[in-house]
């Protein structure tokens, strides 16, 4: 292990080393397990780490490759965690604002889960969040806004919009979806 000792320059130094001998390794291991467009911010989460950690980073550079790709495994897992909770939030917002209505059919249901999955990967991250706190978390807008940092009034706005641009999305998918259908409807049999 490398002594907690070094002087920055050794540290960029011995940083720089790692860096090159596994960037391209670890880059092609990522394109491997992610879309390839995610294979750079993973790789880049890896070094963030290395950074962080390089006194654990083993001295030996093949030892240091096997620790990184150890670490890449581990952001690619948290990445998956992350995503698999991101579509859990848009079928629980599909949930939640079914729970009061009533639906005519359950294809209809699934197919407005759909569209609300859909309509949610469309969202901003500052917007999803907005939704998320008021719709999964029951936060009224003054906790709402002291969780973000801002303040109650500029909660709501960003909520109102989330909501508008939501139902915009949404409404999108399902005229979409019921062009599809009537035109199918049309068709010759």
């Amino acid at each position: 292990m490398e002594s907690t000792t070094s002087s920055p320059a050794e540290r960029e130094q011995r940083f720089r080393e790692v860096y090159d001998a596994v960037y391209l390794d670890l880059l092609r291991f990522a394109r491997r397990r992610v879309h390839p467009t995610r294979a750079e911010d993973v790789v880049g989460e890896v070094m963030l780490v290395a950074w962080r950690r390089l006194d654990e980073v083993p001295v030996d550079l093949s030892a240091a490759r096997a620790w990184l790709f150890g670490v890449a495994r581990n952001v690619l897992q948290n990445t998956r965690r992350r995503d698999a909770r991101h579509d859990a939030v848009a079928v629980r917002l599909a949930e939640v604002r079914h729970a009061s209505e009533v639906v005519g059919s359950h294809s209809d249901l699934v197919a407005h889960r759909v569209d609300i999955a859909a309509a949610w990967a469309l969202l901003s991250a500052s917007h999803q969040e907005a939704i998320a706190l008021s719709v999964l978390d029951r936060l009224t807008a003054p906790e709402a806004a002291a969780v973000l940092g801002i303040s109650p009034t500029a909660f709501r706005l960003r909520l109102s919009r989330a909501r508008r641009i939501l139902r915009s999305h949404v409404d999108t998918a399902a005229g979409g979806r019921l062009t599809d259908r009537s035109a199918s409807e049309r068709s010759p049999r």
